[in-house]
């Protein structure tokens, strides 16, 4: 399969696109997915456990630096319990970085808050097209803490996020 993500709308039909009103920052890659009988958090799942190891440096940065400032440790993006069946996992579940906010076989939304912001990631199957896949970034600041941080994440979030879908979908890593 052929590595095609391209930047898309948040899906209108999509639980984060409610969460778009007053957003200071949003994102949606769009792509065709090798895992199209997999449910959303299977696929969400499958694209944490192959994180490149230069984002979990960054990941391991991060966390040092904003320790200063009073900010969580989100220990790595692909720390997930591998042993954990499918069929556990519930709203509230904490899943690498993120904790459910909802989940259904169509989409998986999870997000974190601080007190710098409030972030939201969705993984998306369109029930009509279930070959291609959103994965969605909903971002709230609260204060300038949080303009701050993401005038430094934003451009890495833009890196991130499209090497991991390529790693998942377009490697044999995962396959």
């Amino acid at each position: 399969m052929k590595a095609k993500i391209e930047k898309c709308n948040v899906p209108n039909s999509s639980q984060i696109s409610k969460s778009l009103s007053g957003a200071y920052y949003f994102d949606a890659y769009c792509f065709p997915t090798r895992y199209r009988e997999r449910t959303s958090l299977q696929i969400w799942l499958a694209h944490v456990s192959t994180v490149p190891a230069w984002v979990n440096f960054l990941m391991a940065a991060r966390n040092k630096l904003v320790s200063a400032l009073g900010l969580k440790n989100l220990g790595h993006l692909g720390a997930v319990d591998e042993g954990k069946p499918i069929n556990n996992y519930r709203v509230g579940d904490r899943v690498g970085i993120f904790t459910i906010l909802s989940l259904s076989d169509n989409e998986i939304v999870l997000g974190d808050s601080d007190k710098h912001l409030d972030v939201k990631v969705s993984v998306f199957k369109d029930i009509n097209d279930s070959e291609f896949i959103t994965i969605s970034t909903v971002v709230h600041v609260h204060n300038a803490l949080g303009k701050t941080y993401m005038l430094v994440v934003e451009p890495i979030h833009k890196l991130i996020v499209p090497s991991i879908i390529k790693r998942a979908e377009f490697s044999e890593i995962n396959g």
